[in-house]
């Protein structure tokens, strides 16, 4: 795989007579709508294929999987186009492999909300190990707040991704509440009426596993969130399900803040499957302009988390997102609009911005000027800023990848991702 940046006059037709590819596969993989307007510095993932395969009359994705020893998904994952025209005409072109040998596999797990656009999911699906729904959110008396995800449940299973139930502290009003937590923690008998209807839920709808996400606990309720996970993976594990816990990204065991004083990284990483730590938001929507994942931040945070984990159970948060800061920067007062990669492109394009990479951060970004005359910067991610987050994952032997979130389309990243590791798939 290449990653090509894009030089002033240059268009996707002459990038793709460069590496001896066709300009379709480009804009498939890197979600290009106009192949003659590109921006300067864009970063454009070139796939090489190595075996190509010319579709016949009456041929399907599943005669040419089986004619190459392959699984559909493995079709899909290298033809993602096909997740949205499964009928195959003659004359079609389906790469079978490409030049480039993946390292090791690897379990993709990513985050969506039940009203995710359903294009953008079926494209995201045969990258995914694991679906997780956002999410069950709970009362003080331990009933959970419902949601409507029935249909993703069945998405998920079609194309052979373990569909996961989120609890978190979400109340009604859709936000993290800490003091639900309290009434959870101080009373057994709340809890174990949590415990069951989540268990009830699972086996209802065919959630495979849990993810625990219980943000904002505080300091003072450490050891009975401690008990608490210990207490319901327990239960969890005698029913044949799986456990993930959410990790705040710690750079140290005394680091104090109420994200942070609660996350016991050695007690919890010795009691779930999996965690996934949340090397994301170091730039956030009312913090001062910076990538949302600097590649140093994310280091630190995965340095620190390998003294207190196995690496066999931790799972790298990846952003799927970049955030647009009006300049200057006010603290107290600015808001930065949150903006999804492709979009990020597309609005430099508008602009006429250059985007520039920063080599300390391994990040895009990029300045412009609105129309109401108003300064602005954007950090946002690519090819190149995705790239050396999957090599920290190949590099510390760690799990796998959790992706928050997939609701803004990538295809991007999911090239990139397919080049480096196989996907475990249910």
């Amino acid at each position: 795989m290449f990653i090509h940046v894009v030089k002033a006059g240059e268009n996707l037709y002459d990038i793709a007579t460069m590496y001896n590819v066709s300009v379709e596969r480009l804009i498939s993989d890197n979600g290009v709508l106009e192949p003659n307007n590109l921006v300067i510095g864009q970063a454009i993932a070139i796939l090489i294929p190595e075996i190509v395969h010319t579709v016949e009359t009456g041929e399907t994705i599943q005669s040419i999987a089986s004619q190459y020893g392959l699984t559909e998904m493995e079709i899909l994952q290298n033809n993602p186009f096909l997740t949205s025209q499964p009928i195959l005409f003659a004359g079609q072109k389906i790469v079978i492999s490409f030049k480039d040998k993946k390292s090791r596999s690897a379990l993709i797990n990513s985050y969506a909300y039940p009203n995710i656009e359903r294009l953008v999911l079926e494209y995201a699906l045969p990258f995914l190990t694991q679906l997780t729904i956002f999410g069950y959110g709970f009362k003080r008396n331990g009933e959970l707040i419902k949601i409507n995800d029935e249909e993703m449940i069945a998405k998920a299973y079609a194309f052979s991704a373990a569909p996961i139930m989120l609890l978190s502290t979400v109340d009604e009003t859709g936000h993290f509440n800490s003091e639900i937590i309290k009434y959870i923690f101080a009373d057994s008998e709340i809890q174990n009426n949590l415990i069951e209807n989540v268990i009830k839920v699972m086996k209802e709808k065919g959630y495979l596993g849990l993810d625990i996400d219980f943000e904002f606990v505080e300091p003072e309720s450490r050891e009975e969130y401690i008990s608490f996970i210990r207490k319901i993976t327990n239960r969890l594990h005698a029913e044949g399900f799986t456990v993930n816990v959410d990790l705040a990204p710690k750079t140290s065991a005394e680091q104090t803040g109420l994200l942070y004083e609660a996350q016991d990284y050695a007690a919890i990483g010795e009691i779930a499957d999996t965690v996934l730590v949340m090397t994301y938001e170091w730039g956030y929507t009312y913090g001062p302009p910076m990538a949302v994942a600097p590649i140093n931040n994310v280091k630190t945070v995965l340095n620190y988390a390998l003294t207190e984990i196995p690496p066999e159970k931790i799972l790298l948060g990846i952003p799927n997102y970049g955030y647009d800061w009006k300049l200057p920067y006010i603290r107290g007062e600015s808001m930065a609009e949150t903006i999804g990669n492709l979009q990020a492109v597309q609005r430099a394009k508008l602009f006429g911005a250059e985007i520039q990479f920063d080599e300390i951060a391994q990040t895009p970004f990029y300045t412009y000027t609105a129309k109401d005359g108003s300064e602005h910067i954007v950090w946002f991610e690519d090819a190149r800023s995705i790239k050396a987050k999957l090599a920290l994952i190949q590099d510390n032997n760690l799990r796998g990848a959790g992706y928050w979130n997939t609701m803004r389309p990538f295809p991007q990243n999911w090239a990139v991702l397919n080049n480096t590791f196989e996907i475990e798939k249910i």
